[in-house]
């Protein structure tokens, strides 16, 4: 699997994402920074992994590459430990709905919101 096309629009915070099958996906810096391949975010099994809360303004400043197969994300709420394989981008687009509705059901559980405190 390989990416053929990887542009992030800073004006709608979206990674645009595609790979050498055809596949396109279109990612929110929200749902990669909360979905980060971490040890901080994911943990080190699933019973591990933590919920993040009020990132819904979050953007991307910079995209580095990890040899040819992963970039990593640095977001402008310093994180930027994850690395992000293509095969885990391409996870990611692909289980976006069912992943996006369980980290809202989530937050809803433990009265937290998307937003930024304050906001």
């Amino acid at each position: 699997m390989t990416v053929t096309e990887l542009r992030y629009r800073a004006a709608d915070r979206v990674l645009h994402i595609a790979f050498d099958d055809g596949a396109r996906f279109a990612l929110s810096a929200e749902y990669l920074r909360v979905e980060s391949p971490s040890a901080e975010v994911q943990g080190h099994s699933p019973e591990q992994k933590r919920l993040i809360a009020g990132r819904r303004h979050v953007g991307i400043m910079k995209i580095e590459p990890v040899g040819h197969y992963a970039v990593r994300l640095h977001f402008d709420d310093l994180h930027d430990s994850g690395i992000y394989s293509w095969a885990w981008l391409r996870k990611l687009g692909e289980e976006e709905g069912t992943r996006w509705a369980a980290y809202e059901v989530a937050l809803a559980e433990k009265g937290l919101s998307r937003d930024p405190p304050g906001r």
